[in-house]
């Protein structure tokens, strides 16, 4: 009796254990019990797998962007005065828009469009604009929690700085901005995992990440197993990165308490 049975993956370039199968029908019970002992495979390698690294390596180099570019967000946005206005107005609605816009419209704009347009020497890698897309939102929430900081420095400190002759680009790179970013450590610790769990939305272009492995595994064998490794993935990632920050927090603390600060 054969079964007739079609196997579909999307996204999928390249030749797994279980390819072969997925041409063809499954004739007789004993292909059937090969075809899921190859797939039960496919998960056990998903699990153990380079996709964690793959994730840190991704996060911590869309994190670097962020934080250099939220933080020139945020000071234009907090320098004083009318003749500053423009930049500040500029800070204001790229905030605005990166806040307001969904995520993933952004990936889709620019993963199928920027390389639709097929310009020389624009990029055409989907995986490179869906990390400007995150890089482009995130910076807005990012810039935010930056200027908050910013503003919860007593102006008292910029005001002592600039009677000791700092001018106010000096006060800013050494007496508030030091104060801003360690006081936003924590706020900070949130979009960051928000920015790790939104690395996912690259599947919506066709890349095969951790999500859409999982998704390929899972139509093979018909289990959700796979979907349990991938979270189980992310998880791995998170939980460290809590921590490590935990220790931070818990680092400044002590240093305040021992030069005599309040904790």
């Amino acid at each position: 009796m054969s079964l007739g049975l079609y196997i579909h993956v999307p996204f999928c370039t390249k030749r797994c254990h279980y390819c072969s199968f997925n041409t063809a029908p499954l004739e007789g019970a004993a292909e059937m019990r090969r075809y899921v002992e190859a797939a039960r495979r496919e998960v056990a390698l998903l699990a153990g797998s380079a996709w964690a690294p793959d994730i840190a390596l991704e996060t911590a180099t869309l994190g670097l962007f962020i934080l250099v570019f939220a933080l020139v967000i945020a000071v234009l946005r907090s320098l004083p005065g009318p003749v500053f206005f423009p930049l500040r107005a500029f800070a204001i609605v790229y905030a605005d828009l990166a806040r307001g816009v969904p995520t993933i419209l952004v990936i889709a704009l620019l993963g199928f469009g920027a390389p639709a347009l097929q310009l020389t020497g624009v990029p055409t890698s989907r995986v490179f604009w869906a990390g400007v897309g995150l890089i482009l939102i995130y910076s807005g929430y990012v810039a935010e929690v930056y200027r908050a900081g910013i503003e919860s420095v007593h102006p008292s400190q910029e005001a002592a700085a600039r009677s000791l002759g700092l001018s106010r680009f000096q006060a800013l790179r050494r007496v508030i901005l030091p104060q801003a970013i360690r006081r936003v450590i924590p706020p900070l610790l949130n979009d960051f995992i928000g920015l790790q769990k939104d690395t996912a939305l690259v599947a919506f272009l066709g890349v095969i990440d951790a999500f859409n492995q999982a998704q390929i595994d899972s139509a093979a064998t018909f289990t959700y197993g796979a979907y349990l490794a991938a979270a189980a993935l992310f998880v791995a990632i998170t939980i460290p990165l809590a921590r490590f920050t935990d220790w931070l927090i818990a680092r400044d603390r002590r240093r305040r308490q021992a030069a005599g600060g309040f904790a």
